[in-house]
Formats: C-alpha cells, structure tokens, sequence
C-alpha cells in the first residue's frame, strides 16, 4: 500500500485546510498583538534603564512559563472576565479557543522584539543622531527617518524569531480549544496514531520555516534597499494568509460543535456523533483534546454544542459532591443539578467507564490482591501510575481515606502509555478505565471497590442551552442512546488503540455504527 492510499495519510490531509487555516489564523493574529505592543513600549523604553529593565524581566519571566500552563491560565481568566462583563454590561464574549490562545501567545513573542528593538535602535552611531539633530531635525524625525531605518535589519531579526516561537508555540492551543495544527499532534499521541504526530509536527515545521524565509526576504531587502526583495517577501506572506484562511470562509457559517476529551475513548464518541450528524444533513466540526473543567464550561457557555462526559466526573469533580449514591439516584439527581444550569442531559449511552485500580493478573494472583483493599497492605512498596488529572481528582482522594493507600511513589502519564507501563513492570498499579480495550489486551485485571469510594461513572449525552429545542439534533443522535454496552465501547477501544489503517476514530467509529444497526 502506498503511503498516500493509507486511510490514516488520506485522514490527515482531509484535516490540512481546517488545522491548517486556523494555525494560520491564531498565529497572525498573536503576532500582530505582540508587534502592536511590543514596538511602542521598545521606543519608549531605550533611554529609560528602569523601564527597559522591567520590561525585558516581565518578557524573560513570561518565557520561562511553559506554553501549555500560560495558555491554560488565559482561559478561567477570561471566562471571569466574560461573566463580569455580562452582569455589568450586558455584554459577554468567548473565552473558549481563539481569544485565550492570542493574548497568551502575544505575550510570548514579546521578548525578541522587545530586545532586538531596544538593541537594534540603541546600536546606531550616535554620530549620525547628533548630525540629525544638527541639520534641525525634531526627536520624531530623527527617529522615524534615521534610526528606525538603521535598526530595521536588527528588528527585523527580532520579529523572524518571534514569528517562528508563536507558530510552534501555537500547537499548544489545541487544550483550550483552539483548532491548530496541534489538533494532530495531540490526537495522535492519544490514539497512538504517529502518523497524526509525524503529520502535525512536520506540517508546522514546514509552516514556520516558510514564514521566516519570507521575513527573511524582506529583512535582506530592507538591508539591501531593494524593493523587489521587500514587496515579494510581503505578497508570499498575503498569498500564504489567503490561502489558508480561504476555506475557513468557504465553510458554513452554522455548524453543529462536537467536543471531545484528552483520551481514545472520546475522539472515538465525538467522531461517532458526528458522523450521525452529517448523516442526518447537519454540518458539524469537533474541539478534541479538552480538559474536564473546559469542555463543561464550554458547553455551558455555548462554545460547543454537544460532548459525552461521565457521571461520577461531573458528580465530583464539576459540583463537587462527595456523597456516593446508588447510580440511578445519582443521574437523577445530576439531571436536575445540570438542568439548572440549562444543560440537557439527553440520555445515557449504555456503559460506564469509571475509574479503578487495575494491575497485572498475574501478579495480582500472585500476591492475592483482589481489591483495593488487599492492595493497600502492599502499596507502600509500589508505584502508581494515573492520567495527568488523577492525582489531583477528588476519586484519589476518596480511595486514599476509603483504604489508607500509600504508594512508594507516584507517576504521571500519558494514558495509553500507562498500560504498556504496568505491563512491563514499569509501575505496579495503574488508574485505568474500566472500558478500555487495553486491560485485555495485557492481561491486567480490575480490583473492586467493596468501599464504594469511587462513584458510578455512566456515559452520558449533554447538550448545550443554546442546542436544548433542537429537535433535529436530537433526532440524530437519538439512536446511539441506550445501544453501546461496555463490550462494544472496549472492543471499540481497543481497535483504536491498533495504530494501523483501520484504527482511526473515524474508521473504528463507522464499525460501531455497523454493530449499533445490527
């Protein structure tokens, strides 16, 4: 099979204009903020050594935040802001995606300019200022017609730096909710698919070397005084903006929002439901990669129209209840607390995928750990691996006080890589899923909770308020509710953990519609 016949290269591609253009998009936009602050405030600063001091520490320290923790830190800061700015105003706005994503990445490409502009303007010959000045030039003369000229090739270098730093930064965006070319890296790394990463990885690569040798063009034509140089380094970039961004404006402007969360099992679901939706003639586009807190509110914003999320997840983690009620109290009680909030809790899907202590079988055999309980007698001299949210959760914390566990040691990792882990003996213990196809497949086995002190953890549909009379959406989807059992939903699982043609969550998610009709 040749490489460009695989589904998973056709997939990708199929993906290029929609990551493509809004990587674009985000990154331009982020980079014209940063230049619009970034230029005024070098200026201003240069013969000021306090303020040019302040300014290059706040830049240095901003660089040392890692990318993935500023954009996320953008987002509850903004969601605040929007709610003020509704109950004061009467107006709110989006904090979801684009507008986190752009202040976040204008702060990065602060720095080099800052520093390139502020070398750059300090470096030309005071000789030829003092000679400015002499022929009766004001201070915004000599600035504008000799010194910023001098500087340019120096500043110039500043802004390529900064271009290329906010367009691989800009991968990162994808957790918030902006689409981008991170899109295949992080769905890649949850599914295994290293096609999506390889994909991902060189496509902004590629991105970002084109982008700097077109400001390299112009940088060399500014030194040269060439405007040849200059108006096709600037063309290049209006033809690459134009190109990306043009399917962007091609597309319907009403398209039915599916969100995913950071693992296999959603990008399998989201995929599923829209498939169903385009089925039924609605047009529709996916969010994947998003954390717990940001897809409800997402949702509950409006930002998105539709996600599977869990009852125990929603239970403890977003209301923050602690009790632990017979599943059926549980969802009725959730219900009625989602409905508050306008939320439709549409239905569940037909199995859960809780959380739970998973080890190898036969050394759990081995050792006679059949339950959490049985474990907490050894635990001090084994290590635990979890997701990036478990340890942090309040499940953790309820089967910490339910059976004194105390692990040696405590790993976090990304959650496919967990399982391969415990099965080699990397780690000892792992927070698995129930659902997930990988527990068979390495022979690890679930130890119960006699204590109950992880809550139910039923799949369930949410819709947003915005989407609750749909009644067309509902239709579409209507029949995935009650129809995927825990067998289906891990046998789903596992095939799309394979990592070969067949194992895309657009492929693995058309075979459990063949089961479901069945």
């Amino acid at each position: 099979m040749s490489m460009l016949s695989d589904p998973r290269w056709s997939e990708a591609l199929g993906h290029l204009p929609d990551y493509l253009g809004s990587h674009v998009r985000v990154s331009i936009a982020a980079l014209a903020l940063g230049l619009i602050v970034s230029l005024p405030l070098a200026i201003l600063a240069r013969h000021r050594p306090f303020l040019r001091s302040a300014l290059l520490g706040v830049a240095s320290i901003v660089q040392t935040v890692p990318g993935l923790a500023l954009l996320a830190l953008f987002y509850p800061l903004l969601l605040a802001l929007a709610a003020l700015s509704l109950s004061w105003f009467g107006v709110s706005f989006s904090a979801f995606g684009f507008l986190p994503a752009v202040l976040a990445l204008a702060l990065y490409s602060m720095l080099p300019v800052l520093r390139n502009t502020i070398t750059g303007l300090n470096g030309v010959d005071p000789a030829l200022t003092e000679a400015a000045e002499g022929v009766g030039m004001t201070p915004r003369q000599t600035l504008t017609m000799v010194e910023l000229p001098l500087a340019l090739p120096v500043i110039m270098a500043g802004i390529r730096t900064s271009a290329v730093w906010v367009i691989g930064t800009a991968t990162l965006s994808t957790p918030i909710g902006q689409t981008s070319l991170g899109n295949y890296i992080f769905a890649g790394l949850q599914t295994q698919n290293w096609v999506l990463v390889i994909f991902g990885c060189v496509a902004a690569a590629v991105l970002a070397l084109a982008v700097d040798q077109l400001l390299s063009l112009i940088e060399s034509g500014i030194r040269l005084r060439s405007r040849l140089r200059m108006l096709t380094g600037a063309l290049g970039i209006a033809i690459l903006v134009i190109a990306t961004l043009a399917p962007s404006f091609a597309r319907s402007g009403t398209r039915v929002v599916v969100g995913a969360k950071t693992f296999t099992e959603q990008y399998v679901l989201a995929a599923l439901m829209s498939q169903r939706l385009q089925a039924a003639g609605l047009a529709s586009t996916t969010r994947q990669g998003l954390g717990s807190s940001v897809i409800y509110d997402a949702l509950a914003s409006g930002d998105i129209d539709v996600y599977i999320d869990y009852s125990g997840t929603l239970w403890a983690n977003q209301f923050h209840r602690s009790e632990i009620l017979p599943r059926e109290q549980l969802l009725a009680e959730l219900k009625t607390t989602l409905a508050k909030a306008n939320i439709t809790l549409l239905g569940e899907l037909g199995f859960a995928n809780a959380y739970a202590l998973v080890m190898p079988r036969a050394k759990a055999e081995a050792l006679g750990i059949r339950t959490a309980a049985d474990l907490a007698a050894r635990a001090g001299n084994m290590t635990i691996a979890g997701d990036y949210e478990f340890f942090s959760r309040p499940e953790w914390a309820g089967l910490q006080k339910a059976y004194g566990l105390s692990f040696k040691a405590q790993r976090v990792m990304q959650p496919d890589f967990m399982y391969a882990a415990v099965a080699s003996g990397e780690v000892d213990v792992i927070a698995g899923y129930t659902s997930d196809g990988l527990i068979a497949k390495y022979d690890l086995v679930v130890l119960d909770d006699p204590r109950h002190a992880i809550p139910p953890y039923d799949a369930i549909m949410l819709l947003a308020p915005k989407r609750a009379g749909d009644e067309t959406l509902r239709a579409a989807l209507q029949p995935l509710l009650g129809k995927i059992d825990l067998p289906l939903m891990r046998a789903a699982n596992l095939r799309a953990a394979a990592n070969d043609a067949t194992s895309s969550p657009e492929s693995v998610a058309r075979w459990m519609w063949e089961k479901i009709g069945k």
